[in-house]
């Protein structure tokens, strides 16, 4: 059974690191000529400029890349939305946070990994 990836969704918190994580979605989306949604989870005032940034880097891809954003706690929103849009595949990096945010919320790939209903995708951000 070959399973279609058409929809795949990065998340991202605009740095450095997660512009990684939506290179590599980029990379994906435009080798299976699917659609790509870049989410950010946080306030979209100070977060949407910095997902513009990452996707403008990418403009000549071919790719067409949506960018959302969302509130609430990551995991929980990127699972949620995953599932009930459908997305095909669900890419993140392995690093984000950092110091007492990331041992506060934990890591958003391993809580999500739980309860994703589509592939993941972790990609190797940082050591």
């Amino acid at each position: 059974m070959t399973t279609q990836i058409s929809r795949v969704i990065v998340g991202s918190d605009g740095s450095d690191r997660a512009g990684r994580a939506v290179a590599r979605a980029v990379e994906v989306a435009a080798a299976l000529g699917g659609a790509l949604t870049v989410l950010g989870v946080g306030t979209a005032s100070k977060l949407r400029p910095l997902l513009e940034r990452q996707v403008e880097e990418h403009g000549d891809s071919g790719v067409a890349i949506d960018i959302r954003v969302e509130s609430g706690h990551p995991a929980t929103v990127i699972a949620e939305i995953a599932e009930r849009e459908g997305y095909d595949l669900l890419v993140l990096g392995n690093k984000g946070m950092s110091g007492l945010e990331r041992l506060r919320l934990g890591s958003v790939p391993n809580k999500v990994s739980h309860h994703l209903p589509c592939s993941l995708l972790i990609v190797r951000t940082g050591s």
